[in-house]
């Protein structure tokens, strides 16, 4: 059992931080469901008392059980309500479990006094089944620890028990070597008790082996858990699905689908950025990445990386859809509503503002994961990628703040989208970097 404990300390010493804190929240539901399980198993107890036929005569009859359940009910209450307030240390739990055994054990004591027979008739008690459920509790929390307490508590209260009826009565002990006579009468037979102690011990070591196993899978989800959620910062929920999912991520694998990618910049960042504290640039990006951000995702967008100023997004590359153009052009439309409302709260505020532009391609691309071994990242390859970045740069030299390529506009269009506002076509427009004239539309 000590092996048992000193691994379960020993997982405990190697969390990282951010899953010890994860592991506690599930630890302190724990404490609170198994303050809700005491609850229930005092009103069964208080129940079945109640409703038991009585064997003495009430009006004349020491009757502890009352107390001790009004004991326990009291504890129990106060136990839950402090778990609800705040977290529940160490020195508590083991206290907890201390104050459960030792009032079931005094209620086990007392019906010798109740029933007015000697000690030993509290050996035949089958109350004491009710310490696995005690023991069985502190099996919820999923630390060895504690439930080597509660059945060492447990073993450790039944012996006295046992002591104590042996050496009540010096003249008289009561040990019997005859099983018929233990069965048959209040003597005791030693090889009894000491069997109910090793079954307790029994079950507790089997328990705690049991929760070091568990534990470790329990340590395993939430670290597993935690990373997901981790890599959802980094990289776009799809995509950090995928990641979690995947049996094996490798270099090599792609693939092919219809897509719509969007780029987003500052125009005029640059020369701004050289003007102002660094503070004040990392707060505008922060800010502008906030703004932004929350709308792409909110169309089904995902973004794909971040370039300084510039926000790369992708519909329809990491998750299959069929609304990929219609969705990255509301998409526009919300961000240019979105971004003249944050230009202005940046003007009335006396900081730096620059307009965005954004600019939409859209065809078939390659999805996959890129890099080498231990550095890898997913990315989309094509031809509306490259577009997509030079016909945003086309803005500055247009003078506007949306452009989209037609095939892009028609095919959003075939999906169910609708300009909110007229739109200007631009048919043959000459983009730098692209060899062939581009026909363009200007989103209002």
């Amino acid at each position: 059992m000590g092996q048992l404990l000193v691994a379960d300390t020993t997982t405990r010493g190697r969390l990282p931080e951010r899953v010890r804190r994860q592991v506690t929240r599930q630890q302190d539901a724990t404490e609170r469901l198994v303050g809700w399980v005491q609850l229930a198993v005092v009103a069964v107890f208080g129940a079945l008392y109640w409703l038991s036929p009585k064997t003495f005569e009430a009006h004349d009859t020491f009757q502890p059980v009352p107390y001790a359940l009004a004991a326990y009910l009291g504890f129990t209450l106060i136990r839950l309500a402090a778990s609800y307030r705040t977290h529940l240390g160490d020195w508590f739990l083991y206290l907890s479990i201390v104050i459960d055994m030792a009032l079931l054990f005094v209620l086990i004591w007392s019906f010798h006094l109740q029933y007015e027979q000697p000690a030993s008739f509290y050996l035949k008690s089958p109350t004491l089944l009710y310490v696995f459920i005690f023991i069985a509790l502190r099996a919820l929390r999923f630390e060895a620890r504690f439930v080597l307490t509660a059945g060492l508590a447990a073993a450790a209260g039944w012996a006295v028990l046992v002591i104590y009826v042996v050496t009540v009565n010096p003249e008289d002990p009561m040990i019997t070597r005859n099983y018929v006579t233990y069965l048959t009468s209040n003597a005791v037979l030693l090889g009894a008790e000491f069997d109910k102690i090793i079954s307790i011990l029994t079950v507790t070591g089997i328990l705690a082996l049991a929760i070091v196993r568990a534990r470790k899978l329990l340590v395993s989800s939430v670290a597993e858990s935690t990373a997901a959620n981790d890599l959802s910062r980094f990289f776009s929920p799809e995509v950090a699905d995928r990641i979690v999912q995947s049996e094996e991520i490798g270099v090599g694998a792609g693939e092919s689908r219809d897509a719509a990618i969007l780029n987003l910049d500052l125009r005029g960042f640059t020369p701004l950025a050289q003007q102002v504290a660094p503070d004040a640039v990392m707060r505008l990006l922060a800010d502008y990445q906030a703004e932004m951000v929350p709308i792409v995702r909110k169309h089904g967008g995902s973004i794909d990386k971040f370039l300084g100023d510039g926000i790369m997004a992708t519909f329809g590359a990491s998750a299959s859809t069929d609304s990929y153009a219609a969705d990255a052009l509301r998409a526009v439309e919300e961000i240019m509503v979105a971004a003249r409302a944050w230009q202005a709260r940046l003007a009335a505020g006396g900081r730096p503002c620059v307009p965005v532009n954004a600019a939409v391609a859209c065809g078939r691309v390659v999805f996959g994961a890129v890099g080498e071994t231990d550095r890898l990242e997913y990315t989309v390859i094509g031809e509306a990628v490259n577009l997509s970045a030079k016909l945003e740069k086309h803005n500055a030299a247009l003078g506007s703040r949306a452009l989209v390529t037609r095939h892009a506009y028609d095919t959003a269009c075939q999906q169910g989208y609708r300009p909110a506002a007229p739109i200007q076509e631009l048919p043959g427009a000459r983009i730098e970097g692209v060899g062939q004239p581009v026909d363009v539309v200007r989103l209002a």
